[in-house]
């Protein structure tokens, strides 16, 4: 795999370099709720502009079904970009047609462009090639060469990720280099003992990670919606609390295999718990009790690990050397069933583990609460991503750009 320091060895000064990063960011309207993956997009765009290119940005946002839609916009984005490499970034209003010409046909060396939504493109996502490689055609008219650079998208097999780089010269830039680097350090050299967080409303969203991770943990710890299905796989009670009744006998497979294996399987405790889940827009105050986590009567639902959770985990985690964390333990977004997950998040921060932070929630979770992004060994852009990647799975988007 090319890397993006020899493409600037090479010589990139008056070329069209495309970037696919991945600056799928959350927005509420046109105000943008977190930053992070533009702001780690910004060192390769950083790279290449100063190396001459002409930078070529593009990159997906929400799930607009293949034609425009105006709140899927890139064009806060391209403010936001704007702000954060302290240089104009022109926009170009489509992905492949007149204003996206007009626009990088106008770019100077060392110039940025972030072309529009390119889910806005039906061919973009399309499960047929000739679709797919056509839509790859008409982006790769607009560049001389591809960096991929987007990992929350690199397992997708989707036209700029998997397609174009077969029809340009291409390498990885610095983020993918480093997930890449990073995740081998969760599968290939783990330092033990290791230690796997999982967190996250349902549980089937997890199985094959979990499957796959039996095989290399040391301790799996539960939280969130799936660890009430854990519970109630024990036999535990669990109220109203989610759960996911057909799952039942696959992690009744896993503890048994655990169990097997040697590998210990960490469940809550005790949990707060509520009546009713907690309004998110007026965060109004929700009242959660802290009761046994294997008990939880029928008018309550577990909404957050509890106060001797956060200590039975923070145990589990001071002597791992290695710790992955994907998921947060409750409703983080309300202030009163944050704490689970800033306990985990602070539990990481206190050990000497190489911590890793696997992208989506738990990203924003670490931003959102208020911690130092730069304390934690790695923080993940991608949670799909790094969660396949984990699952043993080939990623499409890594494949292509193998040379």
């Amino acid at each position: 795999m090319k890397t993006i320091d020899e493409l600037v060895e090479e010589g990139v000064a008056g070329q069209r370099v495309f970037v696919r990063a991945d600056l799928n960011v959350p927005l509420d309207g046109d105000s943008i709720t977190d930053d992070g993956r533009i702001r780690a997009a910004v060192p390769t765009i950083t790279k290449l502009a100063e190396a001459g290119a002409k930078v070529i940005v593009a990159s997906h946002l929400g799930r607009p079904k293949g034609a425009p839609d105006p709140q899927f916009s890139l064009a806060p984005v391209a403010k936001r970009l704007g702000e954060l490499l302290g240089k104009d970034v022109a926009f170009a209003t489509d992905t492949v047609g007149d204003s996206a010409k007009a626009t990088v046909a106008s770019l100077g060396d060392g110039g940025v462009t972030l072309l529009e939504n390119l889910r806005f493109n039906a061919g973009e996502t399309a499960k047929d090639d000739a679709e797919r490689g056509a839509f790859a055609d008409e982006l790769a008219a607009l560049a001389d060469a591809y960096v991929g650079d987007g990992f929350g998208a690199v397992h997708r097999k989707h036209a700029s990720v998997y397609d174009l780089p077969a029809r340009l010269p291409h390498a990885a830039g610095g983020l993918i280099a480093t997930e890449v680097e990073v995740l081998k350090k969760l599968t290939e050299d783990v330092q033990r003992p290791y230690a796997v967080v999982l967190g996250g409303a349902k549980v089937s969203d997890k199985l094959a990670v979990i499957e796959h991770l039996l095989e290399k943990a040391d301790r799996i710890l539960i939280g969130g919606g799936m660890a009430y299905t854990f519970l109630k796989a024990q036999g535990h009670e669990v109220g109203g609390s989610l759960l996911q009744e057909d799952q039942i006998p696959a992690v009744q497979g896993y503890l048994k295999r655990a169990r097997e294996r040697g590998v210990e399987f960490v469940l809550p405790v005790d949990v707060l718990a509520a009546t009713e889940f907690p309004d998110l827009k007026t965060k109004a105050p929700a009242h959660p009790t802290a009761i046994p986590a294997d008990a939880i009567p029928a008018d309550l639902q577990g909404l957050d690990i509890g106060p001797e959770t956060h200590k039975l985990y923070a145990a589990k985690l001071a002597d791992a050397a290695t710790v992955f964390w994907n998921g947060p333990m409750g409703v983080f977004e309300h202030p009163d069933y944050a704490e689970g997950t800033k306990a985990v998040a602070q539990a990481l921060l206190d050990s000497p583990a190489f911590t890793v932070v696997g992208g989506g929630d738990s990203a924003a979770a670490v931003r959102i609460l208020g911690f130092d992004e730069n304390a934690f060994g790695h923080i993940s852009t991608g949670g799909g991503a790094s969660l396949e990647y984990l699952e043993g799975k080939t990623l499409p988007g890594l494949a292509a750009l193998e040379d």
